[in-house]
């Protein structure tokens, strides 16, 4: 509503522009104020949003009092008056008288502090003493790990430019390039894969990329199974050890010399007799 005033309340192009202040008069805009919108006199009535608009606009020192408002605006000095006391009320507008110490002498000015953001009295009669504190700067995000199918799709402008995607196509082909990684697909495995036979033009990198993605998708890993013993060597550990034969060796050398000498199959440890020395064996 306030755009559709203001534009009633513009005055004709062959005026000329709005004059400025003596320098150290006029408009002076106050810190820490909203981004300019569309509804930021909405809540005003129609008159005071048009002058508003029209005084937020205005650029810094514009002289801003009633009688030179009156020659640019379809108003009259009563009613912008009127209009420019509601708009103090409102917060948006504060006129305070400000002794000049540094002229030397009891002079009196008046000062005018404009806010596109409505502001309270507490708050203006902190602004005049210099006591508002600046807002308070909102921590940098940090910003977003990149997951490694994003950072490999963002750098394959690097190896052919012609596949050059924007953030939002890496953002939207990463979790398809997610998949080979996750079926083993190495980074050399998949800029083959995706750079090799390009056609010539590429109109629509993104599209061409998100069809090999899919068509080309390796498959999933075969699980190798265990390596199972043989039955031979199964059935030779599971056997017990008295159904074992024994080494004929140590047999001969606790039987005594009239026992019948064996062939060993393998050479064996003799026991510890404590009988003194183990006699020999003959072969």
């Amino acid at each position: 509503m306030a755009d559709s005033q203001l534009s009633a309340a513009l005055p004709p192009a062959h005026v000329s522009p709005h004059p400025m202040a003596n320098p150290g008069y006029g408009k002076r805009s106050a810190s820490n104020q909203h981004r300019r919108t569309a509804h930021d006199f909405a809540h005003l009535p129609p008159r005071e949003a048009a002058i508003a608009a029209y005084v937020d606009r205005l650029p810094e020192g514009a002289d801003i009092s009633v009688k030179t408002l009156a020659k640019h605006l379809p108003y009259g000095q009563c009613a912008l008056r009127t209009a420019l006391n509601r708009l103090q009320q409102a917060g948006h507008l504060r006129r305070g008288r400000e002794h000049l110490a540094d002229s030397g002498s009891r002079r009196w000015i008046t000062r005018s502090w404009w806010s596109r953001t409505a502001r309270d009295d507490d708050w203006w009669a902190a602004f005049t003493r210099g006591d508002v504190p600046e807002p308070e700067q909102p921590p940098d995000r940090a910003r977003p790990t990149r997951s490694r199918a994003h950072i490999l799709l963002a750098a394959l402008g690097r190896t052919a430019p012609a596949l050059s995607l924007s953030q939002a196509d890496c953002a939207a082909l990463a979790p398809l390039l997610t998949e080979w990684f996750a079926r083993g697909a190495s980074d050399e495995y998949v800029l083959h894969a995706l750079t090799s036979g390009l056609p010539s033009p590429v109109h629509h990198p993104a599209a061409l990329l998100r069809k090999r993605l899919t068509d080309k998708l390796p498959p999933e890993p075969v699980a190798r199974p265990l390596a199972r013993p043989s039955a031979s060597w199964s059935a030779r550990s599971a056997a017990p050890r008295a159904a074992r034969r024994p080494c004929p060796a140590a047999s001969a050398a606790h039987a005594g010399a009239g026992a019948p000498p064996a062939v060993p199959t393998r050479p064996c440890r003799l026991p510890k007799s404590t009988h003194g020395p183990p006699k020999s064996v003959a072969r």
